[in-house]
Order: structure tokens, then sequence, then C-alpha cells
């Protein structure tokens, strides 16, 4: 039994009870002097308020060029469609801001310590902080709340959109009163002071590098102070000696630890922990989305960009883009390995290896992080979540000081390379990376320039392989200014044309790729391998032909091939989201920026 799960429950049945309570409120049908009374009162209502992604994160760079899905994701719909405010209609949702700000307009009737109504109040604005964050990526500029809306007040509900630039101070101020205030020590599973530290940080990096990369907010001068923001307090947390990269000396396993632990409460790189043990009602599967080919797949773009063993770039191999499944795995980071099923990976509870499933739209590849490799379905759906690791405020650090210009070799070796080390690989070194950038990398983020150029790339591929499958990538590549690479196709296994193929590592055949006209054998008239079991056979050809596998030069071979719809990334506008139709329409103050309609 996980020891935390107690008090975690505490946590979860409090916030069960707050849900009828935030049903009530601000409603009349009990005053608020009637219930904020006490200090438990506020950790009763404050902890109706947590909220922490889960394991479904695992499936959420489906939003990005990690993936390839055949899921109506956002946006894919965008970059493939037509999109307009009749048909992005999600998002604009204020129900958590009323609760939050309801909180903070009547916490002064609870009887408790000062410290003790700072720290609920810290919280609260962290919360009100993560609300503000998600609506300003998704539309920069929104009206700004701090009290709870009166549906009496005209002026508040019909308020305008406030600037971006007006907003995120305010979020600023809540958070700089969040770290000064919020307790480091408290329940498991909630939020406390190295939490909120490492949330600013991201909010800080975050909004610094958009601001620096996206000209059309003409607010590039202001993007420093966010960076040295993201800086300082990523230094604080380093500073602090709380934490360290989790590592047992096992480079082929530690990486995938992180992801498939039923008790991170303790582990020395999380931060927070979202816990889970089915055997307390508090379990998530999500073995099924995370592996097969029902909806997602990752992408071979995301294979390329691990790099060698022995750190050299995977694009210096001859001929790589034309290397096999089972080639394009060998000599790589050992991170590759523990994110992607490789060639020989056993799937519980069989005892024989693996052979990949293709399939019309899919890339091939299967995903293992976050998928957790057992029969035992209380252990499937008791795997704790990471919502906070060490290795994010490392590279935190490492990127807000390369774009301040003030990187050094030092600040790698205790950054990326402490990271590098835990997965097994040699240094990053500095003026190696701007010597001699990746030519890969390079082609990707065009709008970058300088002589910190190569080791900036190099700090990039190190979040994009650290954090695949976290739900990170969406975030960066919008933060960059990379929607570009929304406009590519995501692609899939190589195949060098029809012919039997090897994709366990045996050096025995597995599939066969047959032509369209080809009648499969039934049983015993399958072709056997050397082992004696019959071939898996797939029909091969072009996506508009009645095949099993879409390849992109047909039967003369190519990557897979998952669509073919023409895409458009249209710059600025695609990196922001309109205000639903709706909402105009009801408030007609409210205005679209960036071209929406």
């Amino acid at each position: 039994m996980k020891k935390y799960i107690i008090l975690f429950s505490t946590v979860v049945a409090l916030s069960s009870c707050n849900d009828d309570f935030l049903d009530r409120y601000p409603q009349t049908s009990v005053a608020p002097e009637e219930f904020f009374k006490s200090e438990e009162d506020l950790e009763l209502y404050v902890n109706g308020l947590l909220t922490m992604p889960g394991p479904g994160s695992y499936q959420s760079d489906q939003s990005s060029d990690n993936m390839a899905t055949t899921g109506a994701i956002e946006i894919k719909n965008i970059v493939t469609g037509s999109p307009s405010s009749q048909t992005i209609t999600n998002g604009w949702n204020w129900g958590t801001l009323r609760n939050i700000n309801y909180f903070l307009d009547n916490y002064e009737k609870a009887v408790a310590s000062d410290e003790a109504i700072a720290h609920y109040v810290g919280l609260a604005k962290y919360y009100r902080a993560l609300f503000y964050f998600g609506m300003v990526k998704r539309y920069s500029d929104v009206p700004w709340y701090d009290k709870t809306l009166d549906p009496s007040n005209q002026e508040q509900l019909y308020k305008a959109r406030d600037s971006r630039e007006m907003v995120m101070s305010r979020v600023m101020e809540d958070l700089e009163f969040a770290v000064n205030n919020v307790r480091e020590t408290v329940p498991s599973g909630t939020p406390g002071l190295n939490a909120v530290k490492t949330f600013y940080s991201r909010l800080a990096l975050y909004e610094g590098t958009f601001r620096k990369y996206h000209s059309e907010l003409g607010l590039e001068n202001s993007a420093g102070s966010f960076l040295q923001k993201a800086r300082d307090l990523a230094s604080d947390i380093i500073g602090s000696g709380k934490f360290s990269i989790y590592s047992t000396g096992h480079p082929e396993s530690d990486y995938a630890t992180l992801f498939s632990s039923q008790d991170l409460m303790g582990n020395s790189e999380v931060i927070l922990v979202n816990p889970y043990d089915s055997n307390k009602d508090r379990g998530s599967n999500v073995n099924t989305g995370v592996f097969g080919d029902f909806e997602q797949s990752p992408s071979r773009d995301l294979a390329m960009s691990y790099l060698m063993k022995d750190g050299s770039y995977y694009s210096s191999i001859p001929n790589h883009q034309q290397l096999g499944f089972v080639e394009e795995f060998k000599n790589r980071d050992p991170r590759m390995m523990q994110t992607f099923a490789y060639p020989g990976w056993v799937r519980q509870p069989n005892s024989t290896p693996y052979i990949q499933s293709l399939n019309k739209n899919f890339s091939g590849y299967h995903q293992i992080k976050g998928y957790q490799n057992t029969t035992d379905n209380v252990a499937v759906s008791s795997a704790d979540f990471p919502v906070y690791r060490y290795a994010e405020v490392l590279l935190t650090y490492a990127e807000s000081k390369v774009e301040l210009d003030e990187l050094t070799q030092a600040d790698l070796d205790i950054t990326v390379n402490v990271l590098r080390k835990r997965a097994g690989m040699p240094d990053l070194n500095l003026a190696e990376a701007n010597q001699s950038p990746d030519p890969f990398q390079v082609q990707k983020y065009p709008n970058v320039t300088g002589a910190n150029l190569g080791v900036l790339l190099e700090i990039r591929r190190e979040r994009r392989i650290e954090f695949a499958m976290e739900g990170y990538r969406y975030d960066d590549l919008m933060r960059w200014s990379a929607g570009k690479l929304f406009e590519n196709i995501p692609q899939g296994m190589y195949f060098a044309g029809l012919g039997k193929y090897d994709l366990t590592g045996d050096g025995i055949d597995d599939v066969i790729l047959v032509s369209k006209d080809t009648d499969i054998p039934v049983g015993d008239a399958k072709e056997k391998n050397s082992l004696g079991v019959a071939l898996i056979y797939y029909k091969a050809g072009k996506i508009d032909e009645n095949v099993d596998v879409f390849l992109e030069n047909g039967e003369a071979g190519g990557m897979m091939v998952t669509e073919t719809k023409a895409r458009t990334f249209e710059e600025p506008k695609y990196y922001y989201r309109p205000v639903p139709i709706q909402q105009i329409t009801l408030n007609p103050n409210l205005n679209q920026i960036f071209g929406w309609n």
C-alpha cells in the first residue's frame, strides 16, 4: 500500500465535498459568513481548486510534430481546414476563475493566523495564474478579472479584452505573492513552494521566449525581464539542493522508471506528484490510448531527433533517412528505447519480442513511455504521474541563460549534462556545438541565429527528447515561433520496398510486404521463417490504393505515409485562437485579433 495515499485521500475527500460547495457558491443558499470561519475552511475550499495533469498527458503530444494521429486534434483541423470563430468554440470558459476569485473575495472572513491565511491566498493566486496562463497562451489578450463577476454589473459583463502585457503583469504579481507566502511543506500530492517556483519559471520562460520570437506583439523589449525571472527562479531551486536527477546508475532504465513507478513520493527528481492508487478509488488507465495503432503513433521526425550514443548527430550517418526499423535503433541515446517500442522489446504477458503492428494512417512506431507493461490491472491504473520534474528546472535554467547570452560551459555541466549523464550520454560541449550545428536542427528553426546557434539548438533538442510524450512540445513550438513545422505531414518507418523484413532485431524475418494485387495465403499456406513461424503479411502501396501499409513511393518503398491532406500554417494568426462567435454576439466589445473572424 502507498503510505502517502492516506494524506492524499484526505485531500480528495475534501475536494469531493467541495464540489457541491462550489456548485452552490457564489449563490445565496449559504452566506459566505457561514462558511469562511477558520483555517480548516480555507483549506477545504483551496483543496477544491486543486488541478493537476495526469497520465492523459502521455497522449497530449498528438498536438505536435512528435506524433501522427487519426484523431480530430484542433491544430490538425486548423492547418488542414478553414478555421473560424464559428468552428473553433472551445476554451472560453471562466467557471474556474469564478471559483478562485470567490475565495479571494471572502477569505478575510476566516479567523486564522496571518501565516496560514497568506499560504492559502498564495495557493489561490497560484491557481489563478495557472488559469490565466492557459487563457493567454490560447487567446493572448483576454479580460482580466480579479473579483467575482457580478451578473448585475454591466461594465464587467461587457468588458473588452485587456492587453497581454497587462494580464501577464497581473499574473506575475500573483505568482510573486505565491512564492513569498506558500508553505514549503504541504500535504502530499498538493503544490508547495517549490512547485509554485517551478511553474513560475515555466511561465516566465514561455512568455520571455514568446515575446522574443513573436514580433507581431511588439513586446520584444520586455522579453529579457521574463527570461531573467525564469533564470533566477530556476537558480533558486537548483541552489536549494533539495532536488536531484533520479539515477541509480542504470541508464537503460532510470529514465523510464519515472513514468512507470507505483510510488514517486520521495523521488529526488519529482517536485510535484499526482498520485494514483486504484485500490483507493484513485486510478487512471491510459494503456490502450498510449500503445498501439488506435489513434496516435510516434513520428519518424521524433525518432530522427535522438543523438547517437556517442553524442554525434544521427543526421551524420550515411543514408540515415533510408535506415530501416532495426538499424535506426542501434547505438542511439538510451532514452529512445525507453520512449519507443524497440526491436526486441517484449510486451507482457508474452515471452517473445513484440512485432510492430503496421496499419493504415499510422507510423509503424509504438510508444512505451507512460505505458505500464504489466497484466496487473491494479498496477496499470496506479502509476503515479510526475507533474513537475527537476529536469524541467535544469533545462529552463539552461535555455534562459542561452537566450540571455549568458550561457557558459559550467551552466551546461549543471543542467543539460546532468540529464545526459543519467542517460549514459557524453557531455554537451558549448564550443563544439556552436562550431558545427546539426543541419537537421538548423532547418527546423530558421529564425534562430547568432554565435550560440548550435548550443541553443541542442538545448531545444534536449527538451524534445527529455519531455517527449509529456505534453511540452506544442507549447515549445508555439513560443519559438516554429508553427511552420505543422505543415509537415508526420511520416513513419522506412521500408525499401516489397519483401521480407526483420522487426525484432534477431536477423529473422517477421513480416512480408506484398503487392496490392497479391492474394494473401491463409493458414499453413503462409510462408514461414527459419523458426517455423508464419510471416505476417501486409499489402503495401500508395495511400489511395486498397492496401494495408501506405508508403510514399508505393511498392517502390519509402517512409510510411500517415495522410496526404495539404497543411498550411498561417502566421501569425494560427499562434492564437479566435474568441468563439457566440461570445462576440453576447459581448460586442470582444474584438478578434490577428486576422480571425
